[in-house]
């Protein structure tokens, strides 16, 4: 009588094991964060350009938006009056929806016969060398005789946390190590809700390098109100840093606005710390290299 076959278990099959699993998110998270930190490529742009929508130079464009009346035909109809005093021609409303008794929610296409002229575009921005974590370690180590004091906070009545954290945090953002981390910085998150009076106590206090503020809320341009009150409070007090290095960051920051509203440098949206420590070491290096004794 032929024994029956034993079934091969399956269990494990399809698995890797665990230690070629953790190689492989290390490899996979360590080119995410390379590919951050590579250098922009520098492109001259040339021309004029028209909005793309089905094809090159067509000009079609949806947009959304929300009118204070009800879901109605009189609402379909001011939508389009609206979208027709934008410039945005043959215009129709792909959806309406009421969002509230008396507010209505529209999308509406069309085209728009606007266009940019590429080679009159000017951005400023952050021009200076990415350094490693190690390196910034070294070069500071090497040419500063203390550590610098970075204090941290996100102003105002503001409660969110995630950006100021990823920046200071030890353990980093994408791999990338926060402030906490560098041997050369003395790194202070002081979190959120900071109200301005106590930070700029806090500078006077510690006698700060560095300060490194955050705002996430932003309605009715808050944000740059708080950024502003900072730097008027830091104006009228006595004993503050003479060289203290101010750098602003946020959801809606651009490095043009904070240089226009009076920082050094400004952050935005998927900024990793080696990139603010990097920043932080070409500069601190101009300001106070020369005060060595």
């Amino acid at each position: 009588m032929a024994r029956p076959n034993k079934k091969k278990s399956s269990r494990g099959r399809g698995r890797r094991p665990q230690s070629t699993q953790n190689q492989a998110e290390r490899s996979s998270q360590n080119s995410q964060v390379a590919a951050a930190k590579e250098a922009p490529v520098k492109r001259k742009f040339a021309g004029k350009i028209r909005l793309y929508g089905d094809v090159e130079n067509d000009g079609v464009v949806q947009i959304s938006f929300t009118l204070p009346m009800p879901a109605c035909d009189e609402a379909r109809v001011a939508a389009l009056q609206f979208a027709e005093k934008m410039n945005i021609q043959k215009a129709s409303v792909l959806h309406m929806e009421a969002i509230d008794d008396d507010f209505s929610f529209f999308v509406v296409y069309g085209q728009c016969e606007a266009e940019v002229d590429l080679e009159q575009i000017e951005v400023p921005k952050l021009d200076h060398p990415q350094y490693g974590f190690h390196e910034i370690n070294d070069m500071l180590g090497q040419k500063l005789d203390r550590k610098l004091v970075v204090l941290g906070a996100c102003i105002g009545t503001d409660a969110h946390t995630v950006g100021i954290d990823a920046i200071f945090n030890m353990k980093g953002y994408l791999g990338d190590y926060g402030l906490e981390r560098y041997s050369c910085f003395e790194a202070i998150n002081l979190r959120a809700q900071v109200d301005v009076k106590d930070l700029a106590d806090k500078i006077i206090e510690k006698q700060a390098d560095v300060v490194l503020v955050s705002r996430v809320v932003t309605q009715r341009d808050s944000h740059i109100e708080e950024f502003k009150k900072l730097l008027a409070e830091l104006s009228s007090r006595e004993n503050v840093p003479a060289k203290l290095i101010k750098i602003c960051g946020g959801p809606r920051m651009t490095h043009k606005e904070a240089i226009d509203i009076g920082y050094d440098a400004g952050f935005g949206p998927g900024t990793l710390p080696g990139q603010v420590a990097s920043y932080i070491a070409t500069e601190a290096l101009q300001r106070f290299a020369d005060q060595q004794d």
